[in-house]
């Protein structure tokens, strides 16, 4: 059975981010890009599963500009077999991004799709449940646990829900988004970021895949969140009932 697992191309986590003078965006030039957390858990178990001897291979994909094939080095250098970039300049909304990956599927033909259950960057979380859609296969999203049986060529998937967790079982080819207590993703080593050089990676365009990618949205103006009025001290639990009364009027 091949994967496909989705990377994307992400300011990193650690960076703080700083919205652009015309707020038409933040500021990306000169910053630290990174592999999307949720992504890198993504590939994580679908390596685990490639090692159990469930699957033959892990095929890594990145839709983005030029510099996403420094993301997909990441994920070859992490253990993926091989990498396919598609190279849009263009901003990359999720129903794009499923669209695309239908075209993937359809010319890759894999057993299991698993994605990040969001970006870092929009929050969308959307992709996975986009793409199921449109390849009308079954979702298990923010899974916390996956369990394949490769005689019954099906997934069971514990996910979380708001009260507990949720056990299904999905008939394969399914479609699998990640959560943050799935896994621990592995580093690369130095001696697989070598040979990750090496391993291919092939390029498509959105035009080759016969797939428009016109905006159906428009970003009107990016702001920063208001800031947060600095905490008090109090001396007494009576002095913050008045506070929260009378100041606050929470209570």
């Amino acid at each position: 059975m091949k994967i496909m697992v989705t990377v994307k191309r992400v300011i990193d986590y650690a960076v703080k981010i700083r919205v652009k003078p015309d707020k038409t965006g933040v500021v990306t030039q000169n910053v630290k890009m990174s592999m999307n957390p949720f992504c890198e858990i993504a590939l994580e178990e679908a390596l685990r599963i490639r090692e159990s001897g469930l699957a033959s291979e892990v095929v890594a994909v990145s839709m983005g500009p030029s510099q996403c094939v420094d993301t997909l080095r990441t994920g070859l250098a992490m253990g993926a077999d091989r990498g396919i970039h598609v190279e849009a300049n263009d901003s990359m909304y999720p129903l794009f991004v499923a669209k695309i990956l239908k075209k993937l599927v359809e010319i890759e033909k894999p057993g299991l799709l698993i994605l990040g259950k969001q970006a870092i960057d929009d929050d969308c979380n959307q992709t996975g449940q986009m793409v199921a859609g449109l390849l009308n296969w079954p979702q298990g999203t923010f899974a916390s646990k996956v369990v394949l049986d490769k005689e019954k060529q099906v997934a069971t998937v514990d996910r979380e829900v708001d009260d507990g967790i949720e056990t299904l079982c999905l008939n394969l080819p399914a479609v699998i988004t990640t959560d943050l207590r799935l896994n621990q993703p592995r580093y690369a080593t130095l001696p697989n970021i070598m040979k990750a050089k090496s391993k291919p990676i092939k390029k498509f365009t959105p035009k080759e895949l016969n797939v428009d990618i016109k905006p159906d949205l428009e970003i009107v103006e990016v702001t920063e969140p208001p800031k947060r009025k600095s905490g008090v001290l109090v001396s007494s639990v009576d002095e913050l009932i008045e506070k929260l009364k009378h100041e606050a009027n929470v209570i």
